[in-house]
């Protein structure tokens, strides 16, 4: 498919996962694809690999999306590899510890916000430029069903990715007399490292196949299913989608475990 042909995507956080999903979904779809990444260089050169060995276009990129030097300098090298930007998704991120709100440090709140929200709202004000010079331009923001839910325990999780989730819904009202369109998509449990290990936490060493029947449709969310979601909103299919909050959990559990 050449749908995004011509256009440059940044994916956070897509070394692994979720992101990982959803930079080869772009891919494959025609963009030439930023595969960003904190750590795991190896990964994110394996994802790299992968795009190019199906015929596409990628380069990874280091840098912690709470580091906003580190975001600045990515994206000037992204513009000078590939071209500006102009297709953002902000999937990185990083979990709660678990602690009740009474017991959680102010410092920890602080870190929830800077990764989930104020790193992301610097990254797309650097990239709000070339978006508007291009015509149309896309911001989408992974977040997840559980801001809705509330759960406890996830306090500074919850709280960052809500601020996020407003500040994405007034983007979609303020750009859009640049043909820049803002949506979110909120996955519920992920067929990732990161689900697994919530999964073991929440049952006491369970597995994914083990309550995989108790989820819609027999099976847990993977990240093909948010890619999907991801590839539809900046298709020319959603033209005129903006300001949404798709919510990809299979209509939502029918029995509660994790």
């Amino acid at each position: 498919m050449s749908a995004l042909k011509g256009r440059v995507a940044l994916v956070t956080g897509s070394s692994r996962g979720v992101g990982r999903g959803i930079a080869l979904r772009l891919a494959a779809d025609g963009a030439a694809v930023a595969v960003n990444y904190r750590r795991d260089a190896e990964a994110a050169d394996a994802v790299v690999a992968e795009i190019v060995s199906a015929g596409g276009e990628a380069k990874a990129y280091s840098a912690s999306i709470d580091d906003t030097a580190a975001v600045d300098a990515m994206v000037d090298a992204v513009r000078t590899d590939l071209g500006p930007i102009d297709l953002v998704v902000s999937n990185a991120g990083t979990a709660s510890k678990g602690q009740p709100v009474g017991d959680t440090p102010g410092a920890d709140f602080q870190s929830l916000l800077n990764v989930h929200a104020l790193g992301p709202i610097h990254l797309i004000q650097r990239v709000l430029p070339d978006m508007r010079a291009a015509g149309r331009g896309d911001v989408i923001m992974i977040s997840s069903s559980t801001v809705a839910e509330a759960p406890a325990l996830s306090a500074p999780y919850t709280m960052a990715k809500a601020a996020m989730e407003m500040c994405i819904r007034t983007l979609a009202q303020e750009e859009r007399v640049h043909g820049i369109h803002a949506n979110i998509v909120a996955p519920g449990l992920v067929e990732t490292e990161m689900g697994r290990r919530l999964v073991r936490a929440a049952t006491g060493g369970g597995t994914m196949e083990d309550i995989a029947e108790s989820y819609p449709f027999g099976r847990i969310c993977t990240p093909a299913d948010i890619a999907g979601a991801v590839a539809y909103l900046v298709s020319a299919d959603a033209d005129y989608v903006t300001g949404q909050r798709i919510t990809v959990d299979g209509g939502g559990r029918s029995v509660s475990v994790v």
